[in-house]
């Protein structure tokens, strides 16, 4: 039981990741950690997936230059070219997220959750009231 777990670290490493990423995005108030929590997430899963992708003995889908050989074991790349793109999707969204936390603190002056939530609720009920 030990070795198979072991053997399987990565997949250990996947699971730890992404409860630590799921962990930091119910438990913190502040969205920037929020959004860090949630890149953790995100690189748990570029984990996994790489992971799936690579094939025990495998190695690259290079062309021999000499004609084909037979009995040579490929990786499949598809995984790893998923993850890049998920990658650069990945960026792209936390800036995007900052930057709606940045707006959020010139709006608010804070960047905590429950702040935010008060003074929406407070503006929601003076609109009522008028």
């Amino acid at each position: 039981m030990l070795e198979t777990l072991l053997m399987q670290w990565n997949y250990l490493v996947f699971v730890m990741l992404m409860m630590t990423g799921l962990y930091i995005v119910i438990s913190r108030r502040n969205l920037v950690k929020k959004l860090i929590g949630l890149s953790i997430f995100q690189t748990a899963l570029f984990l996994f997936y790489i992971s799936l992708g690579k094939v025990a003995g495998g190695t690259a889908p290079i062309i021999v230059p000499d004609g084909a050989e037979s009995g040579v074991l490929y990786s499949n790349p598809l995984p790893h070219v998923l993850i890049l793109t998920a990658i650069v999707v990945g960026v792209a969204t936390t800036a995007l997220g900052l930057a709606l936390v940045l707006r959020i603190r010139e709006a608010f002056g804070s960047i905590e959750e429950d702040e935010i939530l008060a003074m929406k609720t407070k503006e929601d009920q003076e609109s009522r009231a008028e």
